[in-house]
Parts: C-alpha cells; structure tokens; sequence
C-alpha cells in the first residue's frame, strides 16, 4: 500500500525559486490539477502544492484502483451470459492477475508520470502541507508563498469514521486500505450501504471474500429504491449476506486478529477484516480554514464559480464545497473556477447565469452517477421523489430493459429496469435511472437529455439504432405517450 513517502522528491521550493504566483492551489488531485491547468491557460503564473501523491485520491486509492479490481469480475460474467463464450469461460478469475493489473493502473503508486504532465502544462509543484496564512498567502514548510490572483483549495475529503465503541481500536479498512489491498481477506465485514460498500462488496466477492454488508437503512438509498433492491438481491445470489435496518454497537478486534462486530439487535458478526464505508468528511481540519474567517475542518460554502461566499480571492472545489462529491464533478467545477479566476484578473465579464461558461450549474439537478456493482447502477438527475419534494409535478415511466431487442442480444436473460422522471409542466425530463448489464455506457446520453432539457417531443425525432439497448428510449417514450 503506499504511503506519503513514495511520491517523488522534488524540492520544497519550485525550480524558478519563485515565492509568488498569481494562483496557488492546494491539492494536486484530478479538481486541482484541473484548476491550475486552466488557469495557466488562461495566462497566470500557478503553483500547486501536494502532500501526498500527484494525482490524489481517484488515481490511486479510489476511482481508479477500485474499477480495475471490479473490471475482471464483470467481463467473466458477461463471458458467461452469452451461449458460446460461456463454455469456454470455465475457470474462476485469477486474482493475482486481477491485482497485478490494478497496480499497473495505479503505476505502482508512483506519481512520476503525472508530475511530469503539471511540468509539460506549465505548473509549477511543491511538495509538503500547506496551510492558509492570511489573505493571498500559504505556507508550507518555513516558506511563505503569496497569490496575487487567487487561492484555491482543492484538498478532497477523507473516509468518516463513526463513533462506534471499539471501532477506532480495531484499526477497520477504509476505501484506501480497501482498494490498495495486497492479498484477498478470507472474509470481510463491510459496514455501510453507499456507493463505496457496494462496489467493494461486489469486486471483493468476485475475488473470492466472504463478504457480509451492513446498511443502517437501505442500500443505495439516494438512487431509487429499484436500484438498490436489484443490487442487493444480486450480492445474495453470489453468496454475500446483506443486513438492513441495523447499525454497529460495537467492534473488538482480538489477538488472531479477527473482528467482532456487534449489531445493535444483538446479533454478532466475526470476520478476517472490517471496512468502514458510511460517509466523507472535509479534508479541512489543518488547512488554515481559520485565518480566513472560515471554521477549521467544516465543509467550504462556495458560490457557482467555486468562489467561497464573502470572499474575493479564495476558492474551493471538489469534495471540500460538498457540492457532489464525485471525481467528474469535481473536474466540471474546477474548469469554471478556473476560466473565471482568469477572467477576474483580467478584468472581463463573467458568463455567471444558469449553464454559463464560468459556473457549475449541473451540480444543483443534474449530476450523473454510475455505481459499478453487479448489475450497475446509472442515474443523473432527481429521482422521482427528490423531484416531487422539489415541488414538481412528476411522472415516472419504467420499461424492463430486457424487453428491448439489444439487451436480449446483449446477454441472455437480460435483466434490468429503467425509468424516465419527465417534468409533467415543462414536458423535459429531469431524472433518468438504469440498472442492468453495462448500463454505464448509456448514461450520457441521459445526462445530455436533462442537461439540455430537451423537449419530449424532440426526443422522438432522436433515433435510436436497432438493435442497440438505446431503443429502450423509444419505449419509454412510448411508455409516456405520443406529443399532442
């Protein structure tokens, strides 16, 4: 698993020698890698500075680790659901393998390539923890550097640990341990019912775990309720244990290592390993959040160009606003707030209205999500009920995916749902949610319809070829009705 000390060892001080810059951003993760390469181009000197691995948490511990490790389970099954490559896939996957191509994807969790990308853009890097030392200023290490321009945090967020009696003794796995593992635990207790618990709940069962879930409530519970249920029900059919409706009352880890999990009904769960997956929390608490006026370790509040409220140099984007905390996000509202820092500083107007140039209006309703379990989960926008609290006048429509001529040439027993949120007053639809089979590749096409708010009775004019599993949009059209 790495560790801080394997990033590359550049200089506390950047090649120029320079100590100001027009922009600074903290954290050199896909948000703020995407904030200085936008503000290069558009003209202004910026440094980045990291503490950990260039390319932070999605390359190496998180987006990027986790799909490898699910990608091997996934092609064996969809091997095995189409007469001909289904005889031929007889084996179990091999897990060696499986890891071994998670660590090339990782680059053995070796930042060198991407610090060579800020190099080949123009951005200068420092290495260390930095913290907010005033208006304009940070410091890292004994060195102060100043902005004219602009400051931008894009430090992430970290697993939440809740306070569980005995958890934190425990030394539990968050997603970091989760997706960075080294060998296959025989068994793993997963408490949470998210999008992380899911996935690694599905790629640790195709591994060969035994793997036990844990959910206060429900399971995907933010997604609607069909998509959780298909996930669950899928988990059961491959052997995990899914418990909802219960909450951890205590954990013992004893000195086999072994790890007891206490429900709060009494029931007891003992595993090889225990992840904790039930939420994030700002990376804030040693940021300087306070010499700023803001509360140190709390989530930053951020208007539509990523800039803090109040402020006129300080900027926050990715996680650390809690906007939608998901790497594509982050990177959509690192390219506004970093052409409209350029903007501000050279003095022209800014394209701030609803789906203008510097602004992040998607975040508000219209934010695509794909959870790679088995079968997959993509939505974007409102769900049914979100929409209706919001106000809306709402109809839903559901079509069985199956029923569509590409899916049952997709996969034999093809099986899946979707549903099609359409804005009863505007006609446009506001919400779309997919599971099934490779779904994920569907959901663009969604994300453009309630993004561009495409007329219903455009989207008949909107083709979809035969036989592809995109006809299932001409029968939720015809599941909705003809225009008038």
């Amino acid at each position: 698993m790495a560790t801080e000390s394997q990033a590359s060892s550049e200089a506390n001080v950047p090649p120029t020698g320079a100590t100001t810059f027009d922009v600074i951003v903290i954290g050199a993760g896909p948000v703020g890698e995407n904030v200085a390469d936008r503000t290069v181009q558009g003209g202004l000197s910026t440094l980045i500075v990291e503490k950990e691995l260039v390319g932070g948490e999605c390359s190496y511990w998180a987006c990027i680790p986790s799909k490898a490790l699910l990608r091997s389970g996934a092609a064996l099954r969809a091997a095995r659901a189409v007469p001909g490559s289904r005889e031929a896939a007889t084996g179990d996957l091999d897990v060696s393998a499986v890891l071994a191509r998670r660590d090339s994807y990782v680059s053995e969790w070796s930042d060198e390539g991407q610090v060579a990308w800020l190099a080949d853009a123009g951005i200068e890097l420092v290495r260390g923890h930095a913290r907010l030392a005033g208006e304009r200023e940070v410091t890292v290490g004994e060195t102060t550097y100043s902005a004219r321009v602009a400051v931008v945090v894009a430090t992430g967020s970290a697993a939440l640990l809740p306070d569980i009696p005995g958890l934190a003794d425990a030394e539990p796995w968050t997603s970091r341990e989760a997706t960075s593992l080294e060998r296959i635990p025989e068994s793993i207790t997963i408490i949470g019912g998210g999008v992380v618990a899911v996935e690694i709940a599905t790629a640790y069962t195709d591994l060969g775990s035994q793997v036990t879930l844990v959910a206060r409530s429900t399971v995907l519970g933010s997604f609607e309720a069909f998509a959780g249920e298909a996930v669950v029900a899928a988990l059961r059919s491959r052997g995990a244990t899914i418990i909802t409706g219960a909450a951890p009352a205590g954990v013992v880890r004893d000195a086999s290592g072994r790890v007891t999990v206490t429900l709060d009904d009494g029931r007891t769960l003992e595993s090889s390993e225990l992840l904790v997956a039930t939420g994030r929390v700002p990376r804030t608490g040693d940021v300087g959040l306070e010499t700023a006026g803001l509360e140190s370790g709390a989530w930053i509040d951020v208007d539509d160009t990523m800039l803090v409220r109040g402020s006129d140099w300080l900027y926050a984007a990715g996680d650390v606003n809690h906007r939608a905390l998901l790497t594509h996000q982050g990177k959509y509202q690192a390219r506004a707030a970093g052409d409209a820092i350029a903007a501000r500083a050279a003095g022209r107007t800014l394209d701030d209205g609803p789906w203008g140039t510097h602004v992040a209006t998607a975040d508000h309703a219209a934010v695509p999500q794909l959870v790679y379990s088995d079968p997959e989960v993509a939505a974007v926008g409102l769900t049914a009920g979100a929409a209706e609290k919001q106000g809306l006048r709402v109809r839903a429509v559901d079509v069985p995916i199956g029923n569509v001529s590409g899916a049952s040439l997709h996969a034999e027993g093809y099986e899946g749902t979707a549903r099609m949120v359409v804005d009863e007053d505007r006609q446009v639809v506001v919400g779309f949610t997919m599971v099934g089979p490779d779904v994920g590749e569907l959901l663009h096409a969604a994300t453009i319809a309630v993004v561009g708010e495409v007329p219903l009775s455009r989207l008949w004019h909107a083709v979809p070829s035969f036989p592809t599993i995109s006809e299932l949009w001409l029968r939720l059209l015809e599941g909705y009705g003809c225009p008038q």
